[in-house]
């Protein structure tokens, strides 16, 4: 599995509409055959910062910015930026389910 986080900083303008406005971007990575979840959370503390967690099977990363919609992605997105976003990658090789946390068992 390919985990991926991104943090986004939006301009103040976007922030009430920006979900809406990649929504075209969330449905059709979530529609791509390697795509486990994409999934956007807009941070409750400071309203203008959006995460992005997002996996993938081992093999679906390069389809994924190869697609049309990554590179309209790359093309539309940085205008609601107000900088670069932030990005955290790792690859966990064969992971593709979830897993039990062990501290919180429920019986």
């Amino acid at each position: 599995m390919i985990l991926i986080n991104v943090k986004y900083q939006v301009k103040p303008e976007y922030v009430d509409r920006f979900l809406e406005d990649v929504d075209w971007f969330t449905q059709a990575t979530r529609a791509e055959e390697g795509n486990i979840f994409f999934d956007w959370y807009k941070d409750p503390v400071y309203e203008d910062e959006f995460l992005l967690i997002e996996a993938f099977q081992d093999d679906a990363a390069e389809p994924h910015v190869k697609s049309e919609h990554f590179q309209r992605a790359c093309e539309e997105m940085p205008k609601y930026l107000v900088k670069t976003p932030s990005i955290i990658n790792t690859l966990i090789p064969g992971k593709t389910e979830w897993d039990k946390m062990a501290e919180f068992q429920v019986d």
